[in-house]
């Protein structure tokens, strides 16, 4: 088993070692596209289904819109339309020839040209919005909560697995509210929603907070957010909430019959997190051994290892690993018997250690003799002799013991890494020594966000929603400011 690069040695590397090594994605055939294996998949439904719960709790559904969006359609929305064109795939064709060329290849039935150019979905605002319009036309038709989950495809030119590929998986909710306030109080809602799920799920801290007018999500009044720190210091964005106004009712004309009898323009939010989570789940919480799980997340929570020399000894460890299976399974954990006998328990080890499983337990002949078994813990790879007589009964709190102590591992270092400067050579000291999120003041303008991002590379991450007013200089211009904003480099 190859040893991974280390994350001082280089972060990057590290990071993309790491995805393949432990079986989580590889590289497809299909330029920047990704293959998410067996266990990266299985991490990502236990994503999908807790949110999932979530989202019906809150009242949502679940539905599904074609892959394929009209350039008519998809050009309404004039903002949403310019904010996402670069990133367009476009089918323009319907068929192949069906003979090959003189040099054995298909071609393009020239033929065959569609009337209308099809784009692949970036996002589906334009293709859920002009069916709305069918589905809406009194005020008891609303709210229309309704959330579905597919894949999308952005024309990325620099992809990495998780982070950013041409094509990925994610929900993305599309709702419409017969008030203001309502689609208001939905956006901040949905936010809560992801935040509670990164915090007590996938045990990573989060800062809750609204994009500035030059990040928000083309067609959106406003963009909510969820960012969270990455151990090297650069920030991600775990999720997004808009509130959409009124710009797509009137992009598509979706509009309403109030109780008073007179026609409104409905008000819309749209919110959405993608498989970018995983890459946020292994770069919070993983180390230079590999993967980091919280149990809540774990395929599999507790690995089982049997050791022994003889088929006598295995008859005896089996028949207690067995039993120990049994009883977790009935407490409702995730147990493997890892009996494989074509690897010894040493790369067994290391292979479960890499893919980041809670609860190692180690038990061989000489452990029955004494009534007791090894059990190795993942997120601080200590390790203790535990009794057999209440081993299955303690499993449960020891894993809430691991949760909690990823989560306040990985809270601690964004306290330690939140800077409040005051001035420019201490916020570019900040970046390139410590990095992290840097809480400084700015001018509220476009055109100094811009220009700090163009000599730092760092940008506005988001004004936090806990923000306390206070008066201060902008760290570029000197110009006044009422309050201070996150910035980081991010990925």
């Amino acid at each position: 088993m190859a040893k991974l690069t280390t994350r001082e040695e280089d972060y990057s590397k590290w990071y993309n070692e790491l995805v393949i090594s432990a079986d989580l994605a590889e590289n497809s055939g299909v330029r920047g596209c990704m293959v998410i294996k067996p266990y990266g998949y299985a991490i990502w439904e236990k994503m999908q289904a807790q949110l999932d719960k979530m989202f019906k709790e809150t009242g949502h559904q679940n539905a599904y819109f074609p892959i394929f969006v009209p350039k008519s359609l998809f050009e309404a929305e004039e903002k949403n339309a310019e904010g996402f064109a670069k990133e367009c795939a476009v089918v323009t064709h319907y068929r192949l020839k069906s003979d090959l060329d003189n040099q054995g290849k298909l071609i393009i039935d020239p033929e065959a040209k569609l009337e209308e150019e099809l784009i692949i979905r970036p996002t589906s605002e334009a293709i859920i919005w002009s069916t709305y319009k069918n589905w809406i036309q009194s005020y008891r038709d609303l709210p229309l909560l309704i959330n579905q989950w597919a894949n999308v495809v952005r024309w990325e030119m620099r992809t990495r697995l998780f982070l950013r590929t041409a094509e990925f998986l994610w929900q993305e909710g599309h709702t419409a509210h017969a008030t203001k306030q309502e689609a208001i109080d939905e956006t901040t809602q949905m936010l809560d929603v992801y935040a509670e799920f990164a915090e007590n799920w996938m045990k990573i801290p989060v800062v809750k907070g609204i994009k500035t007018e030059a990040e928000r999500f083309a067609g959106a009044e406003d963009t909510y957010c969820i960012e969270a720190l990455m151990q090297d210091g650069k920030a991600l964005q775990a999720g997004t909430s808009h509130f959409l106004g009124q710009n797509f009712a009137q992009a598509f004309d979706v509009k309403f019959t109030n109780n008073e009898g007179k026609q409104e323009y409905v008000w819309a939010t749209s919110w959405g997190v993608s498989t970018r989570l995983m890459g946020a789940l292994i770069m919070t919480h993983s180390d230079d051994k590999g993967l980091v799980l919280p149990s809540t997340l774990a395929p599999i929570q507790v690995v089982i290892v049997p050791i022994y020399f003889n088929d006598e000894q295995k008859a005896l460890v089996d028949e207690k690993a067995h039993q120990i299976k049994q009883e977790l399974l009935e407490k409702g954990i995730s147990v493997k018997y890892d009996d494989d006998d074509k690897q010894k328990p040493g790369w067994k080890f290391a292979e479960h250690e890499l893919k980041g499983v809670p609860i190692r337990i180690g038990i061989g002949p000489r452990d029955l003799e004494k009534g007791q078994v090894e059990v190795a813990r993942r997120d601080n790879l200590t390790k203790e002799f535990v009794a057999l007589e209440g081993l299955t009964g303690s499993i449960p709190d020891l894993l809430k013991e691991i949760d909690e102590n990823i989560y306040n591992k990985a809270k601690d270092y964004k306290a330690e890494h939140t800077t409040k400067v005051d001035s420019w050579d201490e916020f570019l000291e900040v970046l390139d020594n410590k990095g992290g999120f840097v809480s400084a003041h700015w001018d509220g303008t476009t055109e100094t966000e811009e220009k700090i991002q163009e000599l730092s590379k760092a940008t506005i991450r988001c004004i936090p929603l806990n923000n306390e007013k206070e008066d201060g200089q902008c760290i570029l211009t000197g110009k006044p400011s009422s309050q201070r904003v996150l910035f980081a480099r991010a990925y």
